[in-house]
């Protein structure tokens, strides 16, 4: 488990992430470019908040931030109540398997692995009994029409379900927080509808909060809010 780090008044607001004056900058022709200028980030449970902006601006950068995959220049990241500033490499990728899922553009599924296997493994890499894991997996499969598909290689799978696999592997530890990187840029509009609606029934059962970058639209306006990311900082749009 990763060891409590806990920040003040979560109980009371409940956020599950909180970025709070985020900085981010990188080397550049001898100088450097900032690219996060202060960034305030707040998310309750269940919220789901579509990050928009143009291609270049640091959706990506912002992402990798939250999740403890890169370190702001400065700033603070706080993820149920435990903050990442301080934390070892080890403690941090604890926190990530434990506490955040993932979900990108690319599946990032292992080839040679199935898609049962694919999702198994956080809660494996976690310690969750063998069985236990096997069973919550099917469920989970189950739960987004992929109950006869589980066998299957991610080379035997649509693109669509690819990232249905994708996004059940980011929920097998029952995650506080979901980060998606463009989760249907891939997709055609059919299987991005298919994705989309899937985000949302699983928040809804679960509670889940989901933060994503996206460039798609229709995605965008059915969150709970849109922020976009303009000149290194976020202005927050509202929600349908």
């Amino acid at each position: 488990m990763v060891e409590s780090r806990q920040e003040p008044g979560r109980e009371a607001n409940g956020l599950v992430l909180q970025g709070i004056k985020i900085y981010k900058s990188f080397p550049s022709g001898g100088g450097e470019l900032e690219v996060l200028k202060g960034l305030d980030i707040f998310v309750s449970k269940g919220e789901i908040i579509a990050v928009v902006g143009e291609s270049g601006v640091g959706k990506s950068t912002l992402l990798h931030i939250l999740g403890g995959l890169e370190e702001p220049t400065r700033g603070r990241v706080i993820v149920d109540s435990i903050g990442l500033n301080g934390m070892s490499e080890e403690e941090t990728a604890r926190l990530r398997n434990e506490k955040i899922g993932f979900v990108f553009q690319f599946h990032h599924l292992l080839a040679d692995f199935t898609a049962i296997e694919n999702v198994m493994m956080p809660a494996m890499i976690h310690g969750m009994d063998y069985e236990v894991a096997r069973s919550k997996t099917e469920r989970l499969l189950d739960e987004v029409g992929l109950r006869d598909r589980g066998h299957h290689r991610p080379s035997q799978l649509s693109g669509g379900e690819q990232q249905r696999v994708a996004v059940v592997r980011a929920l097998i530890n029952d995650p506080a927080l979901v980060l998606a990187d463009e989760p249907s840029g891939n997709l055609d509009p059919k299987n991005s509808r298919i994705l989309h609606d899937m985000i949302f029934e699983l928040r809804d059962k679960k509670g889940t909060a989901f933060v994503i970058a996206t460039h798609n639209l229709e995605l965008a306006v059915k969150a709970d809010r849109i922020c976009r990311l303009i000149d290194g900082k976020l202005v927050d749009d509202g929600g349908e």
